[in-house]
Parts: C-alpha cells; sequence; structure tokens
C-alpha cells in the first residue's frame, strides 16, 4: 500500500488544481469495486488498491474541507485523510456487502481528527469527551445560528451552544477564540468566480440502506462492548469505567484511594483491563457479523 502514488497538493494556493486533477479519476462502479477490492485481499495488487484510492480521493477533500475552520494548512488535513483513505483500504471487506465510502469515510475522519488533535494544544483546556464534542461540533453549532462569521458570538447565541453541547458557556466562548474565523464551502473559489468550493465535489450522501446498514453495526458494536465489559471482575470494570467511558475520567489517586492500592497497580489494572476488553470486542464482533 506504501507504493501507491497519489497526486500532490502543493499548500493553499494548489487546492484548486488538486481538485481538478483528483476528479480525473473515475469513480468505480458497484462490481468494478468489488472485483478490486477482492484482487487486493486476496493477491495484494498494488494496481488494484490504486485505483480504490484514486477513486475516492475526492471523497477525502469533501471529507477535509469540513475542518478548514481549524487554521491548519489544507495539504496536510487532505494528506492526513488520504492516509486513513488507504488504511481503509488495506482493511476493507467487500464480503461484508458495504461500499468502501461507507466504510473509509471513517477512517478519514478518525486520521484527520487525530491530526487536529495533536496540532492543537489541548491539553491546556482539558481533554473530556464534552470538550472534544466541542471542538468538533462548534462550528456545526454555529452553523445552524447563522454564526459563522469571525468575532466573539452573542451572549444569546453562547447560552444556546452550550445547553444543546452539554459544555460550559465560558467553553463555547474560549473555544471559539481559539478556532477563530470559519471558512464555508459556499465560498468562491476565485474572486472573480461564480463557483462555489461544494460545487467541485459530489455528493456521497448515505443512502436509506447504508444509513440502516451502519445503525446495525454501531447496535453491533455497543452489544459487543457490553459482552466484552463482562468478562472483567468487578474491580477491573470499576476501573477501566472509571477512567475509560466516563465523560470526566477519575484521576488514579481516587481510584487509588478507593481500592487502597497505589496508583501503579491501578495503572496495571486499568492497562490489563484495556486488553482484555479489547480482544473480548474483537472477538465478539467477528463472531457477530459471522452469523450475519
Amino acid at each position: 500500500m506504501s507504493n501507491v502514488a497519489l497526486p500532490v497538493l502543493s499548500g493553499e494556493g494548489g487546492l484548486s488544481r488538486y481538485i481538478t486533477e483528483v476528479r480525473r479519476f473515475p469513480v468505480l462502479k458497484p462490481d468494478e469495486e468489488f472485483m478490486l477490492a477482492k484482487r487486493y485481499q486476496e493477491h495484494e495488487d498494488p494496481r488494484a488498491a490504486h485505483r480504490l484510492v484514486t477513486s475516492h480521493l475526492r471523497l477525502v477533500v469533501k471529507v477535509a474541507m469540513s475542518y478548514r475552520g481549524y487554521g491548519l494548512p489544507m495539504g496536510d488535513v487532505v494528506s492526513e485523510g488520504n492516509i486513513g483513505l488507504m488504511q481503509a483500504v488495506k482493511r476493507f471487506d467487500p464480503d461484508k456487502g458495504f461500499r468502501l465510502s461507507t466504510y473509509a469515510i471513517w477512517w478519514i475522519k478518525a486520521s484527520i481528527q487525530e491530526y487536529i488533535l495533536r496540532s492543537w494544544s489541548l491539553v491546556k483546556m482539558g481533554t473530556t469527551a464534552n470538550q472534544k464534542k466541542l471542538f468538533f461540533n462548534l462550528r456545526k453549532a454555529k452553523s445552524k445560528l447563522s454564526a459563522l462569521g469571525e468575532g466573539d458570538l452573542r451572549p444569546d447565541q453562547v447560552k444556546l451552544i452550550a445547553t444543546r453541547l452539554g459544555v460550559e458557556e465560558h467553553e463555547v466562548v474560549e473555544m471559539n477564540r481559539r478556532l477563530g474565523g470559519d471558512s464555508s464551502l459556499n465560498v468562491s473559489m476565485k474572486e472573480d468566480s461564480t463557483s462555489e468550493w461544494q460545487d467541485m465535489l459530489v455528493d456521497d450522501s448515505d443512502n436509506q440502506e447504508t444509513i440502516v446498514a451502519r445503525s446495525e453495526e454501531q447496535e453491533n458494536r455497543h452489544h459487543a462492548l457490553g459482552q466484552a465489559l463482562s468478562t472483567l471482575n468487578a474491580r477491573e470494570r470499576r476501573i477501566f469505567e472509571a477512567r475509560r467511558l466516563f465523560d470526566e475520567p477519575m484521576t488514579l489517586e481516587t481510584l487509588s484511594e478507593e481500592f487502597g492500592i497505589s496508583r501503579e497497580r491501578v495503572r496495571q489494572i486499568e492497562a490489563r483491563a484495556f486488553e482484555k476488553v479489547q480482544q473480548a470486542v474483537v472477538k465478539n464482533i467477528r463472531e457477530i457479523e459471522a452469523v450475519h
């Protein structure tokens, strides 16, 4: 997969040229995609991988464009998305019945979001689940209020967003100031052009069948997690849930006092519990998917 050559995006100024270039790669028909995926799965054919990747580069651009408001180089964002796409192609199983785009979009988003989190100094603000949710959903919330312009939000807007996202009002203000201005897919590509960025992108919206399938997959994973937790003893489960599943994770010190053990011992139990849950989840998901 590492030898798959991709078009190069050179800086912000090259975005228009890059989009034009990736649009030259044809969108695969379902049967073409299936055969190419099988060829790569069974023979690791680099030519099959190249066609699968290049036919979905426009999907990466579409996803990457939704993260333009984070002030990071677009070339880096797209490159990270492409890494996610290649990981998706590597792991894609065409026999599951899903299209590659449905599977790949989660890998693309995950790769981009990890890059953004690495690039922003979130440590100064904390990394709770609520703050991460605010980080990645503030722009969407502002869009619904038609508040995508630069500058501070009005008090009523801050209050409404805080309520919707379940965070404190001061967190909304601080995050909005850190993120600065936002960009939209509706802006013109050039000053003298009526074409918008979104005009260059295909509509990869999920159909009803895909939405139902994804819902079923999420339900399967939720069930698998529940089954995995049952493999832990009471202490392991308490520590795992307190450290990994709570919106506000408990500290090692608090848990060490609760159980009368050292913080290092709590850390060891957490690591062992995580490994057990991970193995059990994988096993349960495979069993569930085998039934289907």
